[in-house]
């Protein structure tokens, strides 16, 4: 439901407008003047602002002015008894997005209405987009010793085409340190494929990797290129490599030593230039010792390893993360961006985080979901458990 802040001194034009919205479905707030217009539309989060221009204590385009220094979005309607084209051109050079004159009619107010929040809508998945276009580029946040480390090694490692083995416990990071490997080597403009090799059942996970031929199986109905094909000239991830078969190790490692594949059903070697990072949660010495792991492939992935530390180990970076969070999960959410109290931070460095980054951040968003305008630590003690 579209929420609508109606601003006017005169409680005929408010609640008659409000009365219109309303029946359309729309949420209304009112407002009787300019200051208490302001004061509502920078606290709560509005789809569309009607605003009159003549209004004691701050008129319609000073109220205009002074909500587009702080929003540049959420489109306004100006409206007026004492309309000329002057005020007109100067509401819409100020940033309205139209001009009504009073008396109001009402198919005008209504296609104004549709088409202004047709208007955020488009400017909400714009920003949308471009959000998830540019959280492609992975950051490590953090100024411990631990993560200025990472991203020293990060520096020298990245132009180079050598594996790399990336170990760390669940909720780590360890994908985002594959992603800005990626991004910082001479294949950032090549693909990057990922493939989570604990997600995929082990009778497929060489059909994901090599492809496949069809006919290859009952199920093969159409020729598949696999993620080594499609990783040609650019870098394959391949995540949580410790739970992958013993069956596919050996074809990754057979990859590896030849650059060369062969899909499932197929006798034709495939020529593949590809870089490999790989990641883990497990011990891969242990799994060496039991069995469940090629020593030989270890060592062709181990070229450069890398341990991301767990969040327990680098809890002074738990404020940044707090707040990177924080105002990601608000631009998600649509909402005013909110604080932590520095108590509530405090409390929160206190916990173990067993699962580590991943978990922080749901805790951020439930907070944020559940808490106060300002973070404290009772909404900490009340929904952190």
């Amino acid at each position: 439901m579209a929420a609508i802040l109606i601003i006017d001194d005169e409680r005929s034009i408010r609640n008659t407008l409000k009365e219109i919205l309303e029946f359309e479905s729309y949420k209304v707030d009112l407002a009787e003047d300019g200051q208490q217009g302001l004061n509502m539309a920078l606290t709560n989060t509005y789809d569309l602002i009607f605003s009159d221009v003549k209004m004691p204590k701050l008129d319609g385009l000073e109220f205009l002015v002074k909500f587009r220094e702080k929003n540049q979005e959420t489109p306004i309607v100006m409206i007026s008894g004492h309309g000329n084209i002057e005020t007109a051109v100067e509401s819409l050079k100020s940033g309205a997005y139209d001009f009504i004159e009073k008396p109001l009619d009402l198919n005008r107010i209504l296609v104004t209405v549709r088409n202004a929040l047709t208007q955020s809508n488009l400017v909400h998945e714009t920003k949308t987009l471009k959000r998830q276009i540019n959280g492609k580029k992975s950051q490590m946040i953090g100024e411990s010793s631990e993560i200025q480390k990472l991203r020293e090694l990060i520096n020298r490692i990245a132009p180079t085409d050598s594996r790399v083995l990336i170990t760390g416990e669940n909720g780590t990071g360890k994908e985002v340190l594959a992603r800005q490997i990626f991004e910082s080597s001479n294949r950032c403009n090549a693909p990057f494929v990922e493939v989570n090799c604990a997600a995929i059942p082990s009778e497929l996970i060489e059909s994901e990797l090599f492809g496949h031929e069809k006919g290859a199986f009952t199920s093969a109905i159409k020729q598949r290129i696999g993620k080594f094909e499609q990783a040609n000239n650019g870098t394959l991830f391949l995540d949580e490599i410790g739970d992958m078969s013993l069956a596919a190790q050996t074809k990754v490692l057979r990859a590896l030593q030849e650059n060369e594949i062969t899909r499932v059903g197929g006798d034709k070697a495939i020529k593949v230039n590809v870089r490999i990072l790989a990641a883990t949660n497990k011990d891969l010495h242990k799994e060496i010792e039991k069995g469940n792991f090629r020593e030989d492939l270890f060592h062709r992935l181990n070229v450069i390893p890398l341990h991301v530390p767990a969040l327990r180990e680098r809890i002074d970076d738990i404020p940044l993360l707090i707040e990177y969070f924080c105002k990601n999960i608000c631009e998600e959410q649509g909402i005013k961006e909110k604080k932590f109290s520095k108590a509530a931070i405090r409390k929160l460095k206190t916990y173990p985080w067993t699962g580590n980054i991943r978990e922080l951040r749901n805790v951020v968003e439930r907070l944020i979901i559940l808490g106060e305008e300002e973070i404290s630590i009772e909404d900490v003690e009340t929904f952190v458990s």
